[in-house]
């Protein structure tokens, strides 16, 4: 993932995750623990598709994070938002 730069208005929810994941833990996106083994990023994708009702969010835990995905495409981690819809 190196040099890759995410397009945030057509790229993935779990691809936004992790890149706020990334962030937050000053780590580079490719070296973070598979996202997989907390959540199932296909579930997510599938949650959080253009035209979800309203009022969805989903909340868990990532090594110490906190990370909360809404609806409108808002990623918090530990509180800050790291990535906006």
């Amino acid at each position: 993932m190196t040099g890759t730069t995410l397009d945030y208005h057509s790229d993935s929810i779990s691809l936004r995750v992790v890149e706020a994941l990334a962030t937050a833990t000053d780590t580079a996106a490719h070296e973070l623990e598979p996202l997989y083994d907390v959540v199932d990023p296909e579930a997510l994708d599938q949650l959080f598709q253009p035209g979800s009702p309203g009022g969805i969010r989903v909340e868990f835990e990532y090594d110490d994070s906190l990370v909360e995905v809404r609806n409108d495409g808002t990623i918090s981690v530990d509180g800050t938002v790291h990535v906006s819809g």
